[in-house]
């Protein structure tokens, strides 16, 4: 299916979604927010990748959210009504909590797939673009990458996933600043501070590093490496003790001891490992 915020190509089980609207600064229009999840989805629950990369094109990562997806009229009038204002209000102000909870999904479902999903951002990642990258696995940059939140400039409040998640890639304190202030976080403050992993030269060596660390993650155990990624999550939400009993349950049942001797017989031999892929995610019939 062709999409219009996105390329997507898949090579060696990785999965490549490119950002592909230069011309507009790659903006969150309102086909992004149904056409992200959806490729998620696509190449989680039919299992046709191991690894997720995205990327994007054109001087900037992208420029955040088109303020038209948030500002719409008001297309529930019929012709000869004369609501109340306060109807109107109450209206409106319950579409947009409908919106911006639609949108947050469209990037939490970065965090709920199975499979690890790496940013690689060049140049600007202004506003919603950093609600993207920090639902990601991890986030890698060019040398004249910069992060702001800009909502504030925009007199908003970030609402699509900011702020849960920065404040777990960087320190409160550092956090706070850039989130009142809306300034230009550089790539070198971003990778001494832990928001990206690495920075690189320019695009094409960016691209490169991390398509390299996508196929050394694809060269593993899918089913350990989704096992990885949600002990990851769940250790982050909970309390240690929590967690070393979900990891316990979790290995209780889906421990696979064939993969593990198949690992150890790869590493020996000097092979690349045969494991089984993720199964395929059967979708329950919707009721008419």
């Amino acid at each position: 299916m062709p999409y219009r915020c996105f390329d997507v190509s898949f090579e060696r089980q990785i999965a490549h979604i490119v950002l592909c609207r230069p011309e507009k600064r790659n903006s969150m229009i309102l086909e992004f927010w149904d056409e992200l999840p959806r490729l998620i989805a696509e190449i989680d629950e039919e299992a046709r990748a191991r690894v997720i990369v995205i990327s994007s094109t054109g001087p900037h990562f992208s420029s955040g959210i088109d303020v038209s997806a948030l500002v719409g009229g008001d297309d529930s009038a019929q012709p000869g009504d004369a609501p109340p204002v306060s109807h109107i209000a109450r209206q409106r102000g319950a579409r947009f909590y409908a919106t911006v909870q639609r949108m947050q999904r469209s990037f939490s479902c970065l965090e709920q797939c199975r499979i690890p999903v790496l940013a690689a951002i060049q140049g600007g990642c202004i506003g919603g673009a950093v609600d993207l990258v920090t639902a990601c696995d991890m986030r890698y940059a060019t040398a004249d990458a910069f992060f702001t939140i800009y909502e504030i400039n925009l007199a908003l409040t970030a609402d699509v996933g900011t702020f849960p998640r920065i404040l777990r890639c960087l320190p409160d304190g550092l956090a706070r600043e850039l989130a009142y202030t809306g300034r230009r976080m550089s790539a070198s403050e971003a990778l001494s501070s832990g928001l990206v992993n690495a920075v690189l030269p320019d695009p094409a060596a960016l691209l490169e590093h991390v398509l390299g660390v996508a196929r050394e993650i694809a060269s593993k155990a899918p089913l350990a490496t989704y096992g990885t990624k949600r002990m990851l999550g769940y250790a982050r939400d909970h309390s240690t003790a929590d967690a070393l009993d979900y990891v316990a349950l979790w290995n209780a049942g889906m421990l696979q001891v064939d993969e593990i001797a198949e690992a150890m017989r790869a590493h020996a031999e000097k092979r690349p490992g045969e494991f089984a892929e993720l199964p395929r995610i059967r979708r329950v019939p919707s009721e008419e």
